[in-house]
């Protein structure tokens, strides 16, 4: 068998950093490049701005139907024509106008699907429906 060299055993050992050296340098140099100097050594008045008040927050609409099957627009009771007329009336005066219908639990699918039938029908396209969140140990 022939032996290993010493200095050939000796070289293995070693680790060479110099690639990793290089590799230090160029993120420092990037990240020196990359990061932008505060600058506040100068000293300014910058100009105002007119302060604009903010615009008041939307008014909900709510079509609400109760657990008999009633239509309400805004808590005044409707029948579905009303309601659709209601609903073009109110989307003329506010063309970004959102409806949030309220069904009672006991009221019938099919009424509320009516509902909806006539949001569309009135082109109303933002719509929610409210719902209450589950109470502990309830499903």
């Amino acid at each position: 068998m022939k032996k290993c060299s010493q200095s050939h055993h000796h070289s293995l050992t070693e680790l060479n950093i110099t690639p990793l050296l290089d590799l230090a340098f160029v993120l420092l140099v990037i990240f020196i490049i990359t990061t932008t100097p505060v600058v506040n050594d100068l000293d300014l008045n910058l100009p105002t701005a007119a302060s604009r008040p903010k615009d008041p927050p939307r008014k909900a609409n709510y079509v609400t139907v109760d657990g008999a099957g009633k239509l309400f627009l805004n808590k005044q009771e409707v029948d579905v024509a009303a309601l659709q007329s209601g609903l073009i009336q109110l989307r003329t005066d506010d063309p970004d106008l959102s409806v949030i219908v309220r069904g009672d639990a006991r009221t019938k699918y099919d009424r509320i699907v009516s509902v909806l039938d006539v949001l569309q029908q009135a082109n109303v396209v933002k719509v929610d429906l409210a719902t209450e969140a589950l109470k502990p140990g309830e499903h």
